[in-house]
């Protein structure tokens, strides 16, 4: 038998879910949530950028690993559409031309 290399890093299982889907991405903990974001849009049938994703509550940047946000094995991510605009004049209660 050969001993086991001390340098190998453990993987993750994390569970990303997305409109009552869900997949499991096998990832290392140091890994950028840059090829992780790219390989859950392609699970989704989304052109990549178009997932936006939240972990306990908190939106998780391309740059994070799951390293820095002390993720554990089983994990779960959530994933959102992107919402763009949203922006609009409010509506004047009060007619002020009387």
């Amino acid at each position: 038998m050969s001993p086991e290399p001390s340098d190998v890093k453990p993987k993750l299982n994390l569970q990303i879910q997305y409109e009552g889907n869900q997949v499991t991405v096998k990832v290392k903990a140091t890994m950028h949530f840059t090829t992780i974001f790219k390989a859950a849009a392609a699970k989704f049938n989304k052109e990549p950028g178009t997932l936006k994703f939240t972990y306990d509550g908190n939106r998780i940047q391309e740059d994070d690993s799951p390293a820095s946000l002390g993720m554990e094995d089983g994990d779960l991510i959530d994933a959102f559409l992107e919402q763009l605009g949203g922006c609009r004049r409010p509506t004047p209660l009060f007619n002020k031309s009387r």
